[in-house]
């Protein structure tokens, strides 16, 4: 499927732009079919220069257009339509009201979590009351053993 879109050309942070036409799943950077012109966001307003004949015939051949590349057009008067978003935001109404339904049954569940995990720690705090508590600790003993040794030999 062909598409007119812009492909970025220029150095850097001095923007300026191709239009181009192209495969759509092709790379911007990569071999296109035509270059129908050219846009320089720099200058006020900026400029857009472009073949008109041309783009009349792609879109004839059924080349698609990108949502800037048609909003673009339509802001020159070199096509007629309506203009469309270039982006769409995301849904977060529709995304909230799954996500609130298992956090309802997450909390009917947690308690019996608790609780189990209460039962757990009961017996590990049972267990350790049990074990007789050494008064020195490992790496202590260690060390008197070796000075005990450096004494006796």
């Amino acid at each position: 499927m062909l598409t007119l879109r812009l492909a970025r050309v220029g150095k850097k942070k001095q923007a300026f732009y191709k239009l181009i036409v192209s495969e759509k799943t092709r790379d911007t950077y990569g071999t296109y079919l035509e270059a129908l012109g050219n846009l320089n966001p720099h200058t006020n307003p900026s400029t857009l220069t472009v073949n008109k004949e041309r783009i009349d015939y792609w879109l004839k051949q059924g080349a698609t257009m990108s949502a800037t590349v048609n909003n673009l057009l339509i802001e020159n008067k070199i096509i007629t339509g309506d203009k469309v978003k270039a982006w769409k935001p995301k849904k977060k109404a529709a995304e909230a009201k799954p996500v609130e339904a298992p956090k309802t049954e997450a909390k009917a569940e947690t308690p019996k979590a608790n609780e189990e995990t209460k039962a757990e720690t009961k017996s590990a705090d049972e267990v350790k009351k049990d074990e007789p508590k050494t008064e020195t600790k490992p790496a202590e003993s260690a060390k008197q053993e070796k000075s005990e040794e450096k004494t006796n030999s």
